[in-house]
């Protein structure tokens, strides 16, 4: 069994980054002395003790039967303790499958927040299906998590940080605002195991996400850097593959994730205190940082996304235009912008030229004002469906891909937006 699944990455001829990214597989590895790290849309890390096992995480709970089989390959003990880094569906939510028959209940450890995020998805529950469909499938009628909360649920809350004993293993916990409010990073001295949860994704943070609640991209970064300074020898991301003994490229990954998110928020701080312009122009005066590191591309969120994030949380909802304090309904300056076109075929026709041009962003500008103008016209809703595709196909985001698309599909059925 491998103790470096991506020795070759960087010890020999080059791999390509999408075997180590966000949407790697793979495992279960031995990181550490009888400890193993699996990924199946999500990591699992499982030490061994004299206890029991401790789990990071527990992935989903339609997808961790798999990965506890897996494990359970190399170890029969019973589960101590789990940590839930936080209570997304992909890590607080396969428990169960993890568990020896007949063993007694584990104690289970998240940060205090995380019931009140369950609370949250509980109330928002039809909400967070549609959007995460959407973000999937680019289609919010394809549904398929349902957002209930975990099926074992944390008995044992800490604040800012807590440190247990399991055995013969140390595990210290510590919270950090980011991409949720209720982020617990996990610390191992013994075998210095870094277990970052989603603070560590193998792309671009997920700090910017245009559908959902506010992210931290400030603390994120703090995090970033105290994890930097226990100097990790292995890492176990929420997403992606292990680094294991691989101290400097740790260190790399770590401090470059945190330096790309703090030229984020420090540039859209700048404009924001040079006289609150409208948050389009803030945008615009960001220089978006970029990187050729597997660890920062842009593949499921992306730096644009972030600024605005960070706009969300310092600027309020106000974009700064006059016309969005209290805006007409879109439909009727769809009609009248249309009609000032000379109709909604100019319109459409002017999109196309700005697609051939490579102007996606006015391009879909035309393309709304098209298909809010004249929803029902099956030409009108096949050529904005054709800018919006176009758009999808130029993005390199899973975000922006899927909007786009979800865009293009409901308007060749001429519904609304969703």
């Amino acid at each position: 069994m491998s103790r470096n699944p991506l020795s070759a990455m960087f010890h020999g001829p080059e791999r390509p980054p999408e075997e180590a990214g966000f949407f790697w597989r793979g495992g279960p590895f031995e990181v550490a002395d009888r400890t193993w790290h699996t990924s199946l849309g999500s990591g699992v890390t499982a030490f061994e003790t004299s206890q029991g096992l401790v789990l990071i995480d527990t992935g989903t709970e339609g997808l961790a039967p798999k990965m506890a089989s897996g494990l359970r390959e190399f170890t029969q003990a019973p589960v101590h303790t789990a940590v839930y880094t936080h209570g997304h569906l992909d890590h607080a939510y396969g428990l169960p499958a993890f568990l020896l028959p007949g063993q007694s209940a584990p104690r289970v450890i998240a940060h205090s927040a995380l019931p009140a995020r369950s609370a949250r998805y509980s109330r928002t529950s039809g909400y967070n299906e549609a959007i995460n469909a959407r973000q999937v499938s680019g289609d919010v009628t394809k549904r398929r998590l349902r957002f209930t909360p975990p099926p074992i649920p944390p008995d044992t809350l800490y604040d800012d940080s807590t440190s247990i004993e399991v055995g013969e293993l140390t595990f210290e916990l510590r919270h950090a605002r980011g991409e949720t409010d209720d982020h617990t990073w996990v610390w191992n001295p013994e075998h210095r195991v870094l277990c970052p949860g989603d603070l560590v994704i193998w792309a671009v943070p997920n700090a910017g996400n245009p559908q959902k609640v506010q992210r931290y991209a400030w603390e994120w970064s703090d995090a970033l850097r105290a994890m930097a300074a226990l100097n990790p020898r292995t890492l176990c991301p929420g997403h992606g593959a292990p680094l294991v003994d691989e101290p400097e490229t740790i260190q790399r990954l770590l401090l470059e994730t945190a330096d790309y998110l703090d030229s984020i928020v420090d540039q859209t701080l700048a404009a924001l205190n040079d006289g609150a312009p409208p948050h389009t122009d803030i945008v615009e005066r960001v220089t978006l940082p970029s990187s050729d590191s597997p660890w920062l591309r842009p593949i499921y969120d992306e730096a644009e996304f972030i600024v605005r994030n960070v706009i969300r949380y310092y600027g309020g909802w106000y974009s700064g235009r006059p016309s969005e304090l209290k805006p007409a309904p879109r439909r009727e300056v769809a009609a009248v912008v249309s009609e000032l076109a000379g109709g909604v075929d100019i319109l459409l026709a002017r999109a196309a030229l700005a697609v051939e041009a490579g102007d996606l962003r006015l391009a879909c500008h035309l393309a709304d004002w098209a298909v809010e103008s004249e929803p029902t016209d099956e030409r009108v809703r096949t050529g904005a469906a054709a800018v919006y595709e176009a758009r999808a196909e130029a993005e390199e985001s899973l975000m922006a891909i899927n909007i786009y698309r979800s865009a293009a599909h409901y308007a060749r059925a001429g519904r609304p937006f969703r």
